[in-house]
């Protein structure tokens, strides 16, 4: 983020103010208190429910952090709140992302190798605990089967 481009978050308002819109369909509707309730409802609703959906997928092997992050994009699009979260995380992937393009190559395969090792127990503990699919195909059910723990 340049020096010019921070959010003022001083006021205490739960949604953007219309001077703060950079779309001016947005700033009419926020005009009209009816169409703006409306619209928050609708942002809210939408924004929470790919949120929460993407929460349920972090644990599980996909994109569920890119899905959180989408999520808080769009309420940050109204909510203050939700542009505070989603700046918070940017600085911390930011970061992150810094810090491991600076290490060796040895270290940052010792980093994918530990996650792909994390995704991999997901999978087996889900497996294991739950069982195989009915969705799988034939021939992955036959390889999942040679796998100890899993039924």
């Amino acid at each position: 983020m340049t020096p010019g481009d921070e959010v003022d978050y001083s006021d205490r308002n739960q949604t953007l103010d219309a001077d703060e819109d950079r779309w001016a369909w947005r700033a009419r509707l926020r005009q009209n208190r009816a169409t703006h309730l409306v619209w928050r409802i609708a942002v809210g609703v939408v924004g929470g429910v790919v949120t929460v959906a993407g929460l349920v997928m972090v644990p599980a092997p996909g994109p569920g952090w890119l899905v959180v992050f989408f999520g808080l994009l769009i309420l940050a699009s109204e909510f203050e709140f939700a542009q505070r979260w989603l700046d918070f995380a940017k600085r911390h992937v930011s970061r992150w992302n810094d810090w491991i393009m600076d290490q060796a190559l040895w270290v940052r395969g010792v980093v994918a190798l530990g996650t792909l090792l994390v995704v991999w127990v997901v999978v087996w503990g889900y497996l294991a605990w739950m069982g195989i699919p009915q969705f799988v195909p034939e021939w992955a059910e036959r390889l999942l089967d040679q796998v100890p723990g899993i039924d």
